[in-house]
């Protein structure tokens, strides 16, 4: 009886730490992915526009989303990360054609999507349940 109380709190403990380490990740990811977002948007709607800085930020938020995406889809549903891939996807190919006010839009769907990830794989009684 001893022996099975020790597994159960071990699994226990080791599931208790790893959702602590997959829940910073994704903290972490996504505030990285946020950031990088934001700086673009505050980017494309400032009245001087610099095409080159814009598109050079959006190849660093291209491989940063690679890196990441990689990782979390050790643990996150496909279809979350398609979401946000199709959208950073859709989003350079507005800056490509120099469709500002759309990219806009779509820049803040995209943290919207990134906020609704982090959210949901939270570990609160609410998601367990």
């Amino acid at each position: 009886m001893k022996k099975e109380i020790i597994i159960t709190l071990l699994m226990l403990v080791f599931i208790i730490m790893l959702n602590y380490i997959t829940q910073n990740y994704t903290k972490e990811s996504v505030n990285l992915l946020i950031n990088k977002l934001e700086e673009i948007k505050q980017e494309t709607i400032k009245e001087e526009l610099n095409e080159e800085i814009v598109k050079v930020k959006m190849d660093e938020l291209d491989i940063l989303w690679k890196q990441k995406e990689s990782k979390l889809a050790y643990y996150i549903e496909h279809d979350e990360l398609e979401k946000v891939g199709s959208k950073i996807n859709l989003i350079k190919g507005n800056i490509e054609n120099t469709s500002y006010e759309e990219t806009t839009q779509d820049l803040e769907e995209t943290i919207f999507i990134l906020r609704h990830i982090e959210e949901k794989y939270k570990f609160i009684i609410k998601n367990v349940f």
